[in-house]
């Protein structure tokens, strides 16, 4: 597959994603965690990543340093999302409690506070409040981390990268 129209397609599938995201926020009316902040956020790197290489149409080594970009963003929302699915699998009376929303801590504290309470997750971030065959949503940010992780590492290991091809 051409790497432009890899690329492309991660962008677009990460826009998808953050789509749904704000779908479910706004018209289902679920509120987000910090963490589900969070992992937007490693989606929205994802993308923009994704969307500059797909401009730029790398060869060799600039496909090692998007394949690296790739995994260090993916990387760091799968961190994210593992902490979540970390805290929603605590028994009930070791989930921390529950917090201010993003918004009002944005607010009131100083950045580093609000990012460091995002990172530690709050009691809202344990509750469950929809799935899909079984996933909750951070249990599908998961999945998505993991396949671009998987994809970030194949483009920085790839040998036949002068090609401008990946797999064929």
């Amino acid at each position: 597959m051409k790497v432009r129209a890899l690329f492309a397609l991660v962008f677009v599938t990460c826009a998808g994603l953050l789509g749904v995201a704000f779908y479910m926020e706004h018209v289902m009316g679920l509120e987000p965690c910090p963490l589900c902040w969070l992992q937007r956020f490693g989606f929205m790197g994802v993308g923009l990543v994704s969307l500059v290489a797909a401009l730029h149409g790398p060869k060799s080594l600039g496909l090692r340093v998007y394949g690296f970009l790739l995994v260090a963003t993916a990387g760091a929302g799968l961190g994210v999302a593992g902490r979540q699915l970390w805290l929603q699998n605590l028994p009930p009376d070791q989930v921390p409690a529950c917090g201010p929303s993003v918004d009002y801590m944005l607010e009131v504290l100083p950045f580093m506070d609000v990012l460091t309470t995002a990172l530690k997750g709050t009691g809202d971030c344990a509750a469950v409040v929809w799935r899909f065959l079984g996933l909750s949503i951070p249990g599908w940010s998961a999945v998505f981390f993991v396949l671009l992780v998987i994809l970030g590492l194949i483009m920085l290991f790839h040998r036949g990268a002068s090609k401008n091809q990946i797999a064929g």
